[in-house]
């Protein structure tokens, strides 16, 4: 396992301390840092802090942002999680994009329950309308921080989102029709069912790292290029890019049987944060893909074409390594990788409402 270089401390408002229980994605934007707690409808920002010598970097200044305030959720509750999994920046267009798993779920068995509850609730699969989100939301500097907005009209950008209801969305029909993919879809996200883990910018086009499948030890990248419907100005729908006339292009990568956890991609250059499909603890690596993706190919990439840049720790039932961004303060010279994990271990919890992520360097 490496070891990290530094700890990032994440301080939260008092009232919100339990989403550092939760973290499933990280993402710096200048001064700040956002994250989102996958059993939420929000995002948080928080401030990068200067660093003390010797000691960790702080994040603090807590601000949420709830989703229901931009754009249009089948489940306009709170409660309803969306499972935020991946946060990306389009800094030459200025808008945050953010996903949803897409991904169904399956009842857990509790200790509390008789055998027949416990044999019902684990055949129970069901829907949360809100995780078949994928949209885009304006990001606008105000004095020395960032925050998100659903309309300027100075320059014309809008939040907008693509076309969905609570069953799916335009891209789960166009994977319905994916011979290799589409039985996946109604299999839960933890029973190697489809999921969504994973969320980089590319140009004009996004990729989308899928925890499950991973077919034969192979994990699946999904490409696609959003843009407007037409006139109207909150509604997105996928171009046509993908053989076929499909809407999307599938690329595979040979990641030691692991599925995507997490992505962040800088110029030709793809970090790819592996871990298991299923619900097991670990192994979790990040691998490094210097390819590129070519203007109109679909990419099968062996495992010698990629580098092992870290093995992440894991705990035993905790420290679940979900979120992976880029990360630098304005007193480190190098770029650092930042980790944050989901079930974070008692160890990384300080107070009552701060919590570590680790800060690794990169090589």
């Amino acid at each position: 396992m490496n070891k990290p270089a530094n700890t990032l401390m994440l301080r939260f408002n008092p009232a919100s301390a339990s989403l550092r229980d939760g973290l499933s994605v990280a993402l710096q934007i200048g001064n700040t840092l956002w994250l989102a707690n996958d059993e939420t409808t929000s995002l948080e920002r928080l401030t990068i802090q200067p660093a003390v010598p010797g000691g960790a970097v702080t994040c603090d200044e807590h601000h949420s942002f709830p989703l229901m305030k931009y754009l249009r959720l089948p489940i306009p509750d709170a409660d309803a999680e969306i499972d935020i999994e991946g946060l990306a920046y389009a800094a030459d267009a200025g808008y945050l994009w953010v996903v949803g798993s897409h991904s169904l779920k399956r009842k857990k068995a509790q200790a509390d329950k008789s055998a027949q509850k416990n044999i019902k609730r684990l055949s129970t699969v069901e829907a949360d309308g809100n995780r078949f989100l994928l949209a885009r939301l304006p990001v606008v500097q105000q004095n020395d921080s960032y925050v998100l907005a659903d309309k300027l009209d100075g320059d014309g950008r809008t939040a907008a989102q693509l076309h969905g209801n609570a069953l799916g969305n335009d891209l789960t029909a166009e994977i319905a029709r994916d011979d290799q993919l589409r039985d996946f879809l109604r299999i839960p996200g933890k029973d190697n069912g489809f999921d969504i883990e994973g969320l980089a910018v590319i140009g004009s086009r996004l990729l989308l790292g899928l925890r499950g499948p991973v077919l034969r030890g192979w994990s699946v990248l999904l490409e696609i290029e959003p843009e407007a419907d037409g006139d109207s100005t909150d509604t997105l729908v996928l171009k046509k890019i993908g053989p076929d006339g499909r809407r999307y292009r599938k690329h595979f990568f040979a990641l030691n049987g692991l599925g995507v956890r997490d992505l962040c991609s800088s110029g030709d250059e793809l970090l790819i944060l592996a871990g298991p499909s299923m619900d097991l603890d670990g192994p979790v690596t990040v691998f490094r893909w210097r390819g590129g993706f070519a203007a109109d190919e679909e990419q099968v990439v062996f495992a010698d074409q990629l580098q092992r840049v870290l093995e992440v720790p894991f705990g035993n039932g905790d420290d679940h390594a979900e979120g992976m961004c880029l990360f630098q303060s304005a007193e480190e010279e190098s770029e650092l990788l930042l980790i944050v994990y989901d079930a974070a271990a008692q160890r990384r919890k300080h107070g009552d409402r701060s919590v570590e992520g680790d800060l690794f360097t990169l090589s």
